[in-house]
């Protein structure tokens, strides 16, 4: 995999191997880094400095390029490019401190439309990508605008759906702190 960062977040990043989790230092500082740009993206994009609990802004005309999502868990966001344009943000609920959601360089495992916890009492997971193998997973949930989840990334369903649409295997995850 390779990072070159250019411009307003020109990540080059190529698809994930399916079983990579990178959770490095430099993985970590890189995520970081991606979350922090993507923020400043948000707001020459989309004119916007923050978001409330389940909403999102998705540009339809953002191109078809490689998608690849950047999360931020200090602004509780998460960032959707297609090639090197921001085509969508959101408000997120990410893991507590006691469950907190794991940091650093993922690629989408495994993706359902309807998944349910193995963990959590059997708890539904619709669009759920998994995105390591401990079973967190990028899935439509409650978003009260904090963390709130068992580690996982919970998304507005509907933008969770037209995410779902747009990734594959391999669609490379960055979660920064």
């Amino acid at each position: 995999m390779m990072l070159a960062v250019t411009g307003s977040l020109a990540l080059a990043i190529t698809a994930v191997p399916a079983n990579a989790m990178i959770e490095t230092p430099e993985a970590k500082a890189a995520a970081a880094d991606a979350a922090d740009d993507a923020h400043a993206d948000m707001i020459a994009t989309f004119d916007v400095d923050y978001l409330e609990p389940g909403q999102f802004r998705w540009d339809e005309d953002a191109g078809e390029g490689e998608a690849r999502v950047i999360i931020s868990l200090s602004n509780q966001m998460a960032y959707l490019y297609r090639g090197d344009r921001l085509a969508a943000v959101t408000s997120i609920s990410s893991g507590t401190p006691k469950n907190p959601t794991p940091t650093g360089i993922f690629g989408v495992l495994d993706k359902k439309t309807f998944h349910r916890s193995i963990k959590y009492d059997n708890a539904p997971m619709p669009h759920m990508q998994r995105i390591d193998k401990f079973g967190v997973a990028l899935h439509a949930g409650m978003n009260p605008g904090h963390p709130a989840s068992h580690g996982c990334i919970r998304l507005p369903a509907k933008f969770a759906a037209k995410l779902f649409t747009v990734t594959k295997l391999g669609t490379p995850v960055m979660i920064g702190a």
